[in-house]
Parts: C-alpha cells; sequence; structure tokens
C-alpha cells in the first residue's frame, strides 16, 4: 500500500487488497474450473486497481515536488 495519500486512496487501496485476497481464497476453494476462473479473474481486477490506485498516489506525490532544477532544463527544440 501507499505510504502517502489522503485517507479515502488508502481505504480504497486496502479495500482492493482485501478483496484480492478474498478471491484467491475462493479460487483455491472452487468446487470447478469455471468458478475457480471466475474468482481469479476478480482477484486479477482488484491487484490491477490496487496497482492503479498506487500510481495515482505516486502521481499526485510527484505532482506536489517541487523541479529541482527549474531554468536549468534546455528548452525543447520544436
Amino acid at each position: 500500500m501507499a505510504d502517502e495519500g489522503d485517507p479515502t486512496t488508502q481505504r480504497l487501496e486496502a479495500e482492493q487488497v482485501r478483496r484480492e485476497l478474498h478471491e484467491r481464497r475462493e479460487a483455491e476453494e472452487a468446487s470447478d474450473e469455471d468458478s475457480a476462473a471466475q474468482h481469479e479473474r476478480r482477484a486479477d481486477k482488484s491487484a490491477y486497481l490496487r496497482e492503479k490506485l498506487a500510481d495515482r498516489v505516486q502521481a499526485e506525490h510527484d505532482a506536489e515536488e517541487p523541479d529541482p532544477d527549474p531554468g536549468l532544463t534546455p528548452p525543447r527544440a520544436g
């Protein structure tokens, strides 16, 4: 989970972790292949959403950091 971010994002990340773990357990305990595959897809979706939330936290963090070298970066040729 992210070290930073607003409480809502942290709560959403925690929920996705919980869902992923739950669905992985359900997949292991499934009585047939179709049911197991469905639970695996749900677990994969939760993992994907958790990763996207982490990306969002990182992007927000990066946007808050000041440019360490303003004015020293050459302009783009265009």
